[in-house]
């Protein structure tokens, strides 16, 4: 029998949403199945099929998927006072609400270097074309024979663009 069966839908998603110690008790038991943990982190503020098909390459690296997401005070400091758009409770829901993230846990520092000391993934994955030195946390992860990877972001899609098309009206 699958664990969450007598859940209803909104307490398995909610299950997802964890709090540090709650994930550090999750990760323990996927590590003792031998469960290989993808760790990635962004703000994720309108999901579009940009962050759906990032997140599905990202899951596809391993069995587990970790996001961390930007709280709301980080996404103003590092996006600027109009952003989030949505907010914290909705951001961190529409992610569990996706079926290849398995958990997701909100941070309140500008980078997730904490939260990646915490989970030590396997693979810490990065949108973007970043150079893997580049990355926070990847001396993290190298240092204990982790892999990082920087997955290209697909072009057109952001959430910026889509802020901008409903400030002019537009659709598309």
């Amino acid at each position: 029998m699958h664990p969450h069966e007598d859940m209803s839908v909104l307490a398995q998603i909610r299950h997802k949403i964890q709090t540090s110690d709650q994930l550090r008790a999750t990760l323990a038991r996927w590590r003792a199945a031998g469960q290989r943990i993808v760790f990635t982190n962004g703000c994720f503020d309108l999901l579009h099929y940009g962050h759906l098909h990032y997140l599905a390459e990202a899951r596809n690296l391993g069995n587990r998927l970790v996001i961390g997401l930007n709280s709301a005070a980080s996404v103003r400091r590092l996006k600027g006072p109009t952003r989030p758009i949505n907010d914290e409770t909705t951001r961190a829901h529409m992610l569990a609400a996706l079926e290849m993230v398995d958990a997701v846990v909100i941070f309140e520092e500008d980078t997730p270097l904490e939260l990646i000391k915490l989970v030590q993934p396997d693979v810490l994955v990065k949108g973007g074309d970043w150079k893997p030195e580049q990355i926070v946390g990847a001396d993290v992860v190298l240092a204990r024979g982790g892999e990082v990877r920087s997955l290209p972001f697909i072009e057109g899609y952001s959430t910026t663009n889509i802020e901008q098309r409903i400030l002019k009206g537009g659709g598309g």
